[in-house]
């Protein structure tokens, strides 16, 4: 029986066609039944509906703020904007629209917060080093394998890691390896070294000295 995957499929979906025919991944995860699919579309699904109406009522606070809202209203509700982004980037379907709105939604905030903070050479320094460090989260969460690492529910479990890693395209891992210190890359290494003990995969061993790479970057710079 022939499997219908998404164009834009969720997290759940994602993982699963990782897995499917990838010797990476253990014998018993490989094939992907039309029910295992469904089930992973249909939780995708909700997990999309759920967000669509919390987002909706986030955008409606945001848009009821008043001229003299505090701070500390303000600011938190840009946190939560900045963590409907990152949930837009691991979703199903084109949620370009819903990310293009939430950068806008999120700009109108830092003009008022900037706005307050006018007076205050040291603040404002500050405000621009952190919207430098939120552009390029928001460009690292292009990369879907990215969103699915960040995810508070990430649904690719400590054991699956190095096989995830593995199997991405090499453009995607080097952003991904963007996420890890050097102690977590050298624990990465031994886990995908003794994974490729067990399985022969040239793509997968180049994937692995893209990571000895990185880590002997991060080995460098800090010395």
């Amino acid at each position: 029986m022939s499997l219908h995957f998404s164009e834009y499929p969720g997290r759940r979906e994602r993982h699963l066609r990782r897995k499917q025919d990838n010797p990476l991944f253990p014998a018993t995860e490989r094939q992907i039944s039309a029910d295992a699919l469904e089930e992973a579309q249909r939780l995708d699904h909700e997990e999309l509906v759920a967000f669509i109406t919390d987002f909706r009522a986030l955008v409606q606070e945001a848009v009821s703020l008043k001229p003299n809202e505090g701070s500390e209203v303000i600011l938190g509700l840009k946190e939560r904007l900045d963590q409907a982004y990152e949930q837009a980037a691991g979703l199903a379907d084109d949620q370009a629209e819903t990310k293009r709105a939430i950068k806008q939604l999120v700009g109108i905030i830092m003009d008022a917060v900037r706005k307050g903070a006018s007076l205050d050479p040291a603040a404002l320094l500050e405000l621009e080093q952190e919207e430098q460090a939120r552009n390029a989260h928001f460009k690292l969460l292009e990369h879907a394998l990215v969103a699915d690492l960040l995810d508070p529910a990430s649904v690719i479990k400590g054991h699956e890691l190095a096989a995830s890693l593995l199997s991405a395209p090499g453009s995607e891992l080097e952003h991904v390896l963007t996420l890890f210190d050097r102690e977590q890359l050298m624990l990465l290494i031994a886990d995908c070294e003794r994974l490729l003990d067990t399985v022969d995969n040239p793509q997968a061993r180049d994937r692995l000295q893209q990571i000895r790479d990185r880590s002997r970057a991060e080995e460098t710079q800090s010395s």
